[in-house]
C-alpha cells in the first residue's frame, strides 16, 4: 500500500484568477512523491476502517435470550478480512466461474484443477470435461449412479468432506472449537412475536400422493404433526466441511420432513478450519438457510452455511431462494426471512425427504451444519477431522440399529 504525500506550492497566481483555476493550478503544479508504506501499515488501515464500519452498524446477534451483541474480533488477519467487501468480491467470483470456456481448453483447465485440489475424475458423470461450459458448471458436477452408496444407519453424511466438530450441545451452546462456543438460538434464529408472517412456498408439481405420504410418515416412524422435544433425547450437532475440491451438492442425512427455511444475510467469511480456530461465531456471522423439519426422534435441522467465493446456496424444492443478493445493513445478523413448505405436503405439513436425497448445493466449498435430537443412545460412529463422503455412516442408535 503507498501513500501519497504533496506539498502545497508557496508561489501565489494572480488575484484576478478565479479560485477554483488557482486550486487546479497547484494541483497540477505542486510535485508528487510517492512512500512505500508497510504491510502492517496497510493492514491496520484496514483494522481502522472495519472498526468504525461495525461499531456503526451495531451487528446483532441473538443467543438462548435473544439479545446479545456481538462485534467482530480476533487476531489482526481476521479484521483485515472483515474489512475486505467480501460479500461483492463473492459476487464477481460467481460471475468469473460463469464465464463460458473455450471447448478445447476445458479438458486441459478441469484436469489441471482436479490435479491441485484432488478432485476424483472417474466418478463425474459426464466424464467428458467438454460436456462442462464454465467453471461454475465444474464445481456443482454430478456424479454417477452409485458412486455414493447409502449406509444402513439412522444418520449418514449429507456431504463429501471434513468433520470439524460433534458432539452434543449444553445448555444451548454449540461447540465450534474447544473453549469457543456460539448459540444454537442464534444459529437457527427465534421466533418473535409481530415478525412478518413467512412466505408460502409453491409445490405445483408434487411427487407423492396422499397416501405416499402417510406410507412415507409410517415407515419412517415420523408424527404427523410437529414435535420440538421428546422424553429420554439429547440434542446432538455435527459440522462438515467442505474443501474446493470436493463435490459439492448435498443430499438428505436422513429421512426427514422440512417443515421451514430461514435465510440469513450475512458476511462471508472463509469457513476453513483456519478460520474456525480464530473467528469466534463464524457460523452465526455467515449467511446462511437454515431448514428446520422433523424425524422420527423429534427436531432435526440442516444449515447450509455459505463462505467467501460461495456464489449461492441452491435448494432444489425452494425455488424462491436467492442468497448472497441482499445487504448487512439491511438485514443484521440474527434476522432473517422466512418461508414454509406446508404447500408440499397438507398431510406432513412439509417437505418429505427419503436419506440419500439430493437436495441442492453450494457453487463453491462450505460447510453444513446438523442440529438434530435423538435418544441418549445415539453414537456418532466418525471422529472429528475425519474425511467423509455422502451417505457414508455418521451415527446410530447402539440398541436400534435396524431402524435405518
Amino acid at each position: 500500500m503507498r501513500c501519497r504525500m504533496r506539498s502545497y506550492s508557496q508561489e501565489k497566481s494572480s488575484g484576478e484568477e478565479p479560485l477554483y483555476k488557482r486550486l487546479a493550478d497547484a494541483w497540477r503544479n505542486t510535485p508528487t512523491k510517492w512512500y512505500p508504506l508497510p504491510v502492517a501499515a496497510g493492514a491496520l488501515l484496514l483494522i481502522i476502517l472495519q472498526y468504525r464500519r461495525s461499531s456503526a452498524t451495531q451487528d446483532v446477534v441473538l443467543d438462548e435470550h435473544g439479545n446479545e451483541v456481538v462485534r467482530l474480533h480476533g487476531p489482526w488477519h481476521v479484521h483485515v478480512l472483515g474489512a475486505l467487501p467480501l460479500r461483492n468480491l463473492s459476487r464477481l467470483w460467481g460471475y468469473l466461474n460463469s464465464l463460458e470456456l473455450p471447448v478445447w481448453f476445458r479438458p486441459y483447465g478441469f484436469r489441471l484443477y482436479a490435479w491441485i485440489f484432488g478432485c476424483n475424475l472417474d466418478e463425474i458423470d459426464p466424464p467428458d470435461l467438454t460436456h462442462y461450459r464454465s467453471l461454475g458448471e465444474f464445481f456443482y458436477r454430478k456424479l454417477k449412479d452409485g458412486a455414493r452408496p447409502i449406509a444402513d444407519a439412522v444418520l449418514v453424511s449429507p456431504a463429501d468432506g471434513r468433520v470439524l466438530h460433534l458432539g452434543v450441545i449444553k445448555d444451548g451452546k454449540i461447540e465450534q472449537v474447544k473453549g469457543s462456543t456460539y448459540s444454537l438460538d442464534a444459529l437457527l434464529g427465534v421466533a418473535r412475536p409481530g415478525s412478518p408472517a413467512p412466505s408460502s412456498i409453491g409445490f405445483p408439481d408434487r411427487k407423492m400422493e396422499e397416501v405416499d405420504h402417510k406410507q412415507f410418515a409410517e415407515i419412517n416412524g415420523i408424527d404427523f404433526t410437529s414435535v420440538r422435544t421428546k422424553p429420554g433425547n439429547d440434542t446432538f450437532f455435527i459440522v462438515i466441511y467442505l474443501a474446493p475440491g470436493d463435490y459439492h451438492r448435498f443430499h438428505s442425512p436422513t429421512s426427514w420432513v422440512v417443515e421451514r427455511r430461514r435465510h440469513f444475510v450475512g458476511d462471508l467469511f472463509s469457513v476453513s478450519p483456519w478460520m474456525a480456530k480464530r473467528l469466534p461465531n463464524l457460523f452465526v456471522l455467515n449467511e446462511r438457510v437454515a431448514l428446520l423439519g422433523r424425524w422420527r426422534y423429534g427436531f432435526f435441522s440442516m444449515v447450509p452455511v455459505g463462505a467467501t467465493n460461495v456464489g449461492s446456496i441452491k435448494i432444489n424444492f425452494d425455488q424462491a431462494l436467492r442468497t448472497n443478493v441482499g445487504s448487512r445493513r439491511e438485514h443484521p445478523v440474527g434476522t432473517y426471512t422466512e418461508a414454509v413448505y406446508s404447500g408440499a405436503s397438507a398431510i406432513l405439513n412439509g417437505q418429505p425427504l427419503n436419506k440419500g436425497d439430493e437436495m441442492g448445493g453450494f457453487c463453491l466449498g462450505s460447510t453444513i451444519v446438523l442440529v438434530f435430537e435423538a435418544p441418549y443412545s445415539f453414537k456418532f460412529d466418525v471422529a472429528a477431522g475425519e474425511k467423509v463422503k455422502v451417505g457414508q455412516r455418521l451415527g446410530d442408535l447402539a440398541s436400534d440399529q435396524s431402524t435405518a
